[in-house]
């Protein structure tokens, strides 16, 4: 019999291959050195006359470990945290999503006057063009660089405020408006639209079928300036397109821009606006500034 083989002593004991300590016959691993009893130190085999050979050692059962109390401390502590964590991403989109439908819902009832966007000055919001043709503001006569001071009664001192009223102010009233323009205090009345009334407008403008006009210049290049000696300010143009209608009219780089088919020009928004406003092919009237005289210019408006 081999040194690797348990032999056993007597019916009810068997001797450990590992450490060769006599052991119970019941057990199934040796008290002494945790190898499992019936197992040799070498490959696997069969059992025979109560000796187990070439079999690989195997380890002795693992104990459960235990967890201490702070262990568990921290496992309550980090799925403590995970849930808060979780609880707070579920809740702040609902919360969000709460606010934006408030948003939308304001947004919908909101009267509309149709200009670009309101921003604050020293005296009250301002706008950089009429948005679209016949909107209330068109209707009212006000052209973009007016300075909103008074609206329906109220006086006005930012564009929060303003926008407040628009909230407030029920769709298709007509209210009076205060504003100034080169500094000269004027008043109109305006009446309000709805949201969609003022998206049909700016849609039936982009799809007009005359197209939009063309004045042939780098409006990117343009600037609004003030007219030398005089409250008032203008559009100076920096840089034309050759044989365009501008250039083809007379216009010059330098030229300054106040008047526009008889409206007031203030802003290059406006400016811009107004050119795409004018029917193609038609005639329009420029007033320019140049060198300090003003000039009268007939335009044959171009095609976008």
């Amino acid at each position: 019999m081999s040194q690797n083989s348990e032999t056993p002593l007597s019916s009810d004991t068997i001797i450990c291959s590992n450490c060769h300590s006599p052991m119970p016959s019941a057990l199934r691993f040796c008290r002494n050195c945790g190898f499992r009893l019936g197992t040799s130190l070498g490959d696997s085999g069969q059992q025979s006359g109560g000796v187990y050979t070439g079999s690989a050692p195997l380890a002795a059962p693992k104990k459960r470990r235990r967890f201490s109390g702070m262990t568990w401390i921290f496992v309550g502590l980090l799925v403590f945290f995970v849930g808060a964590a979780a609880f707070t991403a579920i809740i702040n989109p609902i919360r969000h999503h709460n606010i934006n439908i408030a948003g939308i819902k304001a947004m919908v009832n909101k009267s509309y006057i149709g200009v670009d966007g309101l921003d604050t000055t020293d005296k009250g919001v301002t706008f950089g063009s009429i948005d679209a043709p016949s909107g209330p503001a068109d209707k009212a006569g006000l052209v973009g660089g007016d300075i909103i001071t008074k609206f329906d009664g109220q006086d006005i001192h930012d564009e929060d405020q303003m926008n407040d009223l628009l909230v407030k102010t029920p769709i298709g009233k007509t209210v009076d408006v205060e504003y100034l323009r080169d500094g000269e205090k004027k008043t109109t009345k305006l009446t309000t639209v709805s949201q969609d009334d003022f998206r049909r407008l700016q849609k039936e403008f982009d799809k007009r079928p005359e197209g939009k006009g063309q004045f042939g210049y780098d409006d990117d290049e343009s600037e609004r300036v003030q007219v030398p000696g005089k409250n008032v300010y203008g559009v100076k143009l920096n840089s034309l397109l050759r044989s365009r209608p501008a250039d083809i009219a007379g216009i010059k780089e330098g030229d300054i821009v106040t008047e526009f088919d008889g409206v007031p020009i203030r802003t290059t928004d406006e400016f811009l606006m107004r050119i795409r406003r004018a029917l193609p092919y038609s005639t329009v009237k420029v007033v320019v500034v140049r060198d300090g005289q003003e000039l009268e210019i007939p335009v044959k408006m171009g095609k976008q």
